[in-house]
């Protein structure tokens, strides 16, 4: 009987992977990956058999129940298995179904822990989510339900929605009705983690500004003070609109 071990891969480009996961996925027989992880990581693993368990939003490629059985056969027929999850296991990524698959079955489990999409758009964007005196609260939420209804909530300093990017309008006018006002901050990053992420700065007045230019890309909005745009930023955008973060470019559109 083998084991399976879940790591996180990061939110993007393979680096983002972390040491521990990164040798372990180099021991790996056979890898079920997601759709979103980079192929680059398969170079620390060339010899591993890689099985595509991919998604796309609530339109599964692969259903969670054959996910499941997969990952109980591969164990028992070779010593590692190797889940490779985008982002972080435990943040909305049913981590919770695989392990009890596994426990069921006997097989033992083990998680490697990643770096979520939320850090990443907080890094290309260069807005902190934590705020020393204005921001001490952090609530990660999926802006879809599985049933498609879009959820905008008030429950923290800083709200940071995945899966957004689609309906941004729409987004808006439910943080409206959560609470929130049209002058607070919204922050909308696309491809986090990647070299040609986007990241551009609203307010929630103007946050359906931002669907064109994330048209069709992974989305995660920030709203409340881990958007708020520093001091230093704000002079800097006073002479001119368009930044560059590293490789992501931070774009600030008028209101």
């Amino acid at each position: 009987m083998g084991k399976v071990i879940f790591i996180g891969a990061g939110p993007g480009a393979a680096d983002l992977i972390t040491v521990r996961g990164a040798r372990a996925l180099a021991r790996a027989d056979v890898v079920l990956f997601d759709a979103l992880t980079d192929p680059a990581l398969r170079e620390l693993a060339p010899n591993a058999r890689w099985v595509d368990v991919g998604k796309r939003g609530f339109a599964d490629s692969t259903g969670q129940a054959t996910i499941n059985a997969l990952l109980v056969r591969h164990a028992r027929e070779v010593p590692l298995v190797v889940r490779l999850k985008g982002g972080d296991p435990s943040v909305f990524g049913r981590l919770e179904e695989e392990l009890e698959a596994l426990a069921h079955a006997g097989i033992a489990g083990e998680v490697i822990p990643g770096v979520t999409a939320a850090l990443a758009a907080a890094a290309d964007s260069r807005l902190p989510l934590t705020r020393r005196g204005g921001g001490r609260s952090v609530a990660l939420t999926t802006a879809m339900t599985r049933e498609g209804a879009l959820r905008g909530g008030r429950g923290a300093d800083t709200e940071v929605f995945y899966m957004a990017g689609r309906q941004l309008a729409a987004l808006a006018r439910r943080l409206r009705d959560a609470g929130w006002n049209d002058d607070t901050p919204a922050s909308v990053v696309s491809r986090a983690g990647w070299p040609d992420a986007l990241a551009s700065m609203h307010c929630i007045a103007t946050l359906g500004q931002a669907s064109v230019l994330h048209s069709g890309r992974p989305t995660v909005v920030t709203v409340g003070a881990g958007a708020a745009a520093l001091a230093a930023m704000s002079r800097a955008d006073s002479e001119s609109p368009l930044l560059e973060t590293g490789q992501a470019q931070v774009e600030t559109p008028s209101a």
